[in-house]
């Protein structure tokens, strides 16, 4: 991760926050990945928890949440505590090389973390890496303008951008509208079933 660009521990409030939830559902972006009670499923850049914590009261297996800051998986674990959740595994690791084997995820979730790793090709080789056949990856990013909240504009990627980058790694992928400001890009390793649903 470009330390630069890496969101601010200290501003962990702003994630997890009912105005937040009101903006930005995460269920509904959840929604978009289409999890199976028997997937396995991985958050990377999970933060504080914000889509860790739902998706793991989606599954029946262990959600793995991924993050560079122990102090943001901290921060989960205190929140999966407080809502009753156990069964997510909290990973240290930054998104470029992940330890776990080759396809050991049904579904992947970077959620507003993509525009703070320094090579976005890199993390996406890796998630291609560790899907399943069939395996989708639901990246969520900021449209590259000035808005309220979300990073500097000259730090989003443009989905335009991101789309590209997931054509070049392999992935067939679709855009999607969450709101003024942001998007998403739900993809599928070429090679694989294109739509497993």
């Amino acid at each position: 991760m470009d330390e630069k660009k890496r969101f601010n521990p200290e501003n962990a409030h702003l994630l997890y926050n009912e105005e937040r939830r009101i903006t930005l559902p995460p269920e509904r972006v959840i929604g978009y990945l289409r999890v199976k009670q028997n997937d396995e499923v991985a958050d990377l850049g999970a933060g504080n928890g914000y889509f860790t914590i739902p998706l793991a009261q989606m599954v029946s297996k262990t959600v793995t949440a991924v993050d560079i800051e122990p102090r943001m998986l901290a921060m989960l674990q205190e929140n999966a505590e407080r809502e009753k959740v156990g069964n997510i595994q909290c990973v240290q690791s930054d998104l470029e090389s992940i330890p776990f084997g080759d396809r050991s995820f049904d579904k992947v979730l970077i959620a507003f973390v993509i525009h703070e790793v320094e090579d976005p090709d890199k993390v996406l080789v890796e998630v291609r890496r560790l899907l399943k056949p069939g395996g989708i990856v639901l990246m969520t990013e900021w449209e590259a303008a000035v808005t309220w909240g979300g990073p500097p504009s000259d730090e989003r990627i443009p989905s335009g951008a991101l789309m590209a980058a997931a054509g070049r790694n392999g992935f067939a992928a679709e855009r999607i509208r969450l709101s003024p400001a942001r998007y998403a890009i739900k993809a599928y390793a070429k090679n694989t079933k294109s739509n497993p649903e």
